[in-house]
């Protein structure tokens, strides 16, 4: 790998069939080869923002340790010409015997900034990161979150061209993810290149231009946000229509039966954009109960669109009585954009949950009977639904 400044047009990193092998033991004398990675080529210029998705052990930080320099590649090539910061792994980069401030200056140096520069940004760091006094003890002393804090307030404010972040943010408070996504936000406007891993399929949609998907160590796409998180909630998908489930007998309240219907009546999961969709949830009372909600979440692309109670339209939550109830829930047409979705359903009271049935049900809304083309409705427009809205011009003069 050979890092340099970024000149002109060329790209700051550019990968041309990267691989990584690792030789695991098969028998007691032999030994099998393991790709981790493998024919992985793409290029990044200068204010490009790359989100990575995959399942578990697809590849994703080894991608991004090999951009960092941390592990060599087996084959392929790999430039990048620029600084490069990077939160990979809780705490990597830091000793554990120095200080916070200690070690805020050694990680800039190592990069190739001066005492000086980091100087000027130091009071920036340390009120970003919210540790205050700790700053100055061990950070051996430090809270994972705390390790997290500081760790992404020196990536995020160091003047390098590429940051890279892994999942390592989710371990922050709820606060701090968000203060982490603004100044992301801010990091991708100022025109520093980004790549970013993440389960989070709402911070890929807000922070990246163009994402990748990997799978088993493959490049599958490369692309628009919304074409690869549509590809990556199709990993999970399945063909069935309809959920029926056994009644659970220790729980006071069961689901027991789930399915997709259209205006109709006809079981299906794929919609056209103007299809009503229903959503059917069978359940079972066993126990007199008070303050019952049946919820329903629909995710498109992994990232949560409508959040529904079955008690929304009730003036109060009423008492259920043992016996077989279905539940059903409508969704209108021309509400939600062409996608994949996932249906949830939860069972429970604001003191307990009895059932959570994430992606529990999957569905497809195609643009069959309208044409999307140029208007707000279309799925590649900003935006999680369908708002047309009401609006009037009037000629002034």
């Amino acid at each position: 790998m050979t890092p340099r400044q970024g000149n002109g047009n060329r790209p700051l990193i550019s990968l041309r069939n990267v691989g990584v092998a690792y030789r695991i033991k098969k028998g007691l004398f032999s030994r099998k080869l393991f790709w981790a990675l493998k024919d992985v080529s793409f290029a990044l210029h200068r204010g490009d923002s790359l989100g990575i998705v995959g399942l578990n052990g697809s590849g994703k930080s080894t991608l991004l340790k090999i951009i960092a320099g941390v592990t060599v590649p087996t084959e392929g090539s790999v430039t990048v010409r620029g600084r490069v910061a990077s939160l990979l792994e809780l705490g990597a980069g830091f000793h554990p015997m120095l200080t916070g401030r200690e070690n805020v200056y050694l990680n800039a140096g190592i990069l190739g900034m001066r005492h000086a520069q980091v100087a000027e940004v130091f009071d920036d760091i340390v009120a970003f990161s919210g540790i205050g006094r700790s700053i100055d003890y061990p950070v051996d002393t430090y809270s994972s979150g705390m390790y997290v804090r500081i760790a992404f307030a020196v990536a995020a404010h160091l003047e390098t061209e590429i940051l890279l972040i892994d999942e390592v943010l989710a371990v922050g408070d709820a606060v701090f993810q968000l203060q982490s996504l603004n100044k992301m936000s801010e990091i991708v406007r100022s025109g520093r290149t980004i790549l970013f891993v993440s389960h989070n399929m709402g911070a890929i949609s807000e922070l990246c231009s163009r994402a990748m998907l990997l799978e088993h160590g493959r490049q599958v796409a490369d692309g628009s946000v919304v074409d690869i998180l549509g590809a990556y909630a199709r990993l999970n998908q399945g063909d069935e229509n309809s959920l029926n489930l056994a009644i659970d007998p220790s729980l006071p309240c069961s689901i027991v039966g789930l399915k997709l219907c259209n205006g109709e009546g006809m079981e299906t999961n794929t919609f056209d954009i103007g299809d009503i969709i229903i959503i059917g949830v069978t359940y079972r009372v066993a126990t007199r109960l008070h303050g019952l909600q049946i919820t329903t979440t629909l995710a498109r692309n992994m990232v949560d669109v409508v959040h529904s109670f079955d008690t929304d339209a009730l003036p109060e939550v009423p008492i259920k009585e043992p016996g077989l109830y279905q539940a059903t829930y409508t969704v209108p047409g021309m509400f939600l954009k062409a996608g994949y979705y996932s249906v949830r359903i939860t069972a429970g009271t604001t003191d307990q949950i009895f059932q959570d049935l994430e992606n529990a049900q999957q569905f497809e809304i195609e643009e069959r009977s309208i044409n999307t083309h140029g208007k707000g409705c279309r799925k590649e427009r900003t935006g999680l639904i369908i708002s047309q809205g009401s609006w009037q011009t009037t000629k002034l003069e």
